[in-house]
């Protein structure tokens, strides 16, 4: 069994050579999530991929996800979320472009 793992990353007990799916809440650069990849992988864990609740689809987390070849899969994303509010009425179409503009780059991002 290996256990501790570094940084408290990983829950549960794991043993060398069984193949697992991460299961995360939300990813937005997936660098944290990425990191319990590679602490699996260098205790000899076959990682499958990973699900995830929720994504915001920033371009890093996909660069991040292709770089360490890491399939993931989510149960929802801020596109979908942005077109469910705009149908529901809860956001504006002006509210929409300011959204989906921090999206495109979120640490530029200014609204003033």
């Amino acid at each position: 069994m290996l256990k501790p793992w570094p940084k408290n990353q990983i829950e549960g007990f794991i043993e060398k050579g069984q193949t697992v799916v991460v299961v995360e809440d939300l990813i937005s650069t997936g660098k944290s999530s990425l990191n319990a990849v590679k602490a699996l992988r260098e205790g000899g864990i076959t990682v499958k991929g990973m699900v995830a609740i929720f994504t915001y689809g920033f371009e890093i987390s996909k660069e991040n996800f292709e770089k360490e070849n890491v399939t993931l899969h989510t149960l929802g994303n801020y596109e979908s979320l942005l077109e469910q509010a705009l149908q529901t009425k809860y956001i504006t179409k002006q509210e929409l472009e300011l959204l989906t503009e921090w999206n495109s780059n979120p640490s530029e991002w200014n609204a003033i």
